[in-house]
């Protein structure tokens, strides 16, 4: 398979759908910032309005996504989007209100559309052939990593060439418009009960609870973590580190859009070809590059070392997303890849927030070099754990006489898929 295979109109649908979704997400703390950052206190109420944002997110995606339905999804994602974009619009509109109300409408902004990561991402499985899944993920990955990169320069072109409050409007009616974008796509996607979408009829649910079967992909969800964690640590301790080797904290933005063009590169790369070994080895490798990456940089002293080795950490990131996707994917039945991505979507968001606490901690008593070693070493115990945990749960499936599907990789080879993080023949599944 090759990326022509996956280019449709439906897709493009898609595409633009998920970045009038995504987007707002992305620029939301940037945005909070920049809203309040002329008020007495002003940064502080920023950061305190961004961490109740994505404290929304990480209660929100499970919470939600866990009451998606494949059969009825497109209503409950317009209403999720809806209810969001009228969180957006009231920031915007209410700059100056008391920082409980704010704090309240970031929340609401944060948690409601929380869960439509996830089902836009089982709705993409839908609409492609399995055979193509690696080069629809990797897709996604790219267009994840442009928002991303994009965001930033939108947000601080907006908030100090127009107004401040401009960005969360914006947000607002890319939210809405996305709202439209659903009509254009299927209502849902297959609600097949075995994992994966290569499941067949017949593999019908043994009583287990939707919640039970998520618990048995956990070791997919620590390492997704595990990845986002080494992400929050290079982008939030990245101006300290530079202010310690004495290069000008500016060049943080430059370096870590550079991370993120990286980013979209490195997941091109990875749906080129099929790569060896299991998923779960993949992402091993991947993350523990990535952590060589971050060592580099915490120990190099100029900026064009420390620009190299994010950006080929960048690179090797996106390539572990793409392979915790796809093992969630082969874990849980289609019916719950929903809320299995939106659960998901929720630990890398814990990730990210572990990254900020422990960094905030460690900086007050300690070099930045250092507390970037010490992510380091916190990202490959989680690391460690999550492939542990997937290959005891793998060993177990095997040992209770799992036959292994044979589904098709992730460049059109054909053959035993890695053994799933969840039982087979369950009831169904960020």
């Amino acid at each position: 398979m090759s990326y022509r295979d996956v280019a449709s109109k439906q897709l493009l649908i898609w595409a633009c759908t998920s970045v009038g979704a995504r987007m707002p997400i992305a620029m939301a703390p940037l945005a909070m910032v920049f809203l309040v950052r002329e008020r007495p206190g002003g940064y502080a109420l920023g950061a305190a309005l961004a961490a109740a944002f994505v404290l929304g997110e990480i209660v929100g995606a499970p919470a939600l996504g866990l009451r998606l339905r494949p059969d009825r999804a497109r209503p409950q994602l317009a209403a999720a989007l809806v209810i969001g974009a009228a969180g957006f619009t009231a920031l915007g509109v209410f700059p100056t209100a008391h920082p409980v109300v704010l704090a309240s409408f970031a929340f609401v902004a944060g948690g409601t559309p929380a869960a439509v990561a996830g089902g836009l991402r089982a709705m993409l499985t839908h609409l492609v052939p399995a055979r193509a899944m690696a080069q629809a993920m990797s897709a996604e990955s790219m267009l994840m990593s442009g928002v991303w990169a994009v965001s930033p320069a939108v947000v601080t072109g907006l908030a100090l060439g127009v107004a401040p409050r401009l960005p969360l409007l914006l947000g607002a009616v890319l939210m809405a418009v996305s709202v439209a974008g659903l009509w254009l796509l299927p209502a849902g996607w297959e609600a097949d009960d075995a994992p994966g979408t290569e499941s067949g009829p017949g593999k019908k649910g043994t009583g287990h609870s939707l919640l039970g079967l998520l618990r048995g992909a956990w070791p997919v969800y620590v390492t997704g973590a595990a990845s986002l964690t080494l992400l929050g640590l290079a982008e939030l301790v990245l101006p300290a580190l530079l202010e310690q080797r004495g290069i000008g904290v500016g060049w943080s933005g430059p370096i870590l859009a550079g991370m993120s063009v990286s980013a979209g590169l490195g997941a091109f790369l990875y749906g080129l070809r099929t790569w060896p070994g299991l998923l779960r080895t993949r992402s091993v490798v991947l993350i523990g590059g990535m952590s060589a990456c971050l060592t580099v940089a915490a120990l190099t002293p100029d900026k064009a070392g420390i620009a190299a080795a994010l950006a080929i950490g960048g690179m090797l990131q996106s390539g572990a997303l793409v392979t915790r996707n796809l093992s969630l994917r082969e874990a849980v039945p289609a019916s719950s890849l929903a809320a299995g991505y939106s659960i998901m979507y929720a630990a890398s968001g814990a990730g990210y927030a572990a990254a900020g606490s422990l960094a905030g901690a460690l900086l007050q008593v300690t070099a930045p070099s250092t507390a970037v070693l010490a992510g380091v070493a916190l990202t490959l115990v989680l690391t460690a754990v999550g492939w542990w945990g997937e290959r005891r749960v793998g060993d177990r499936s095997a040992a209770r006489g799992a036959d292994p599907a044979v589904t098709a990789g992730p460049a059109g080879s054909v053959g035993p898929a890695e053994p799933t993080t969840g039982p087979t023949g369950s009831t169904p599944h960020p």
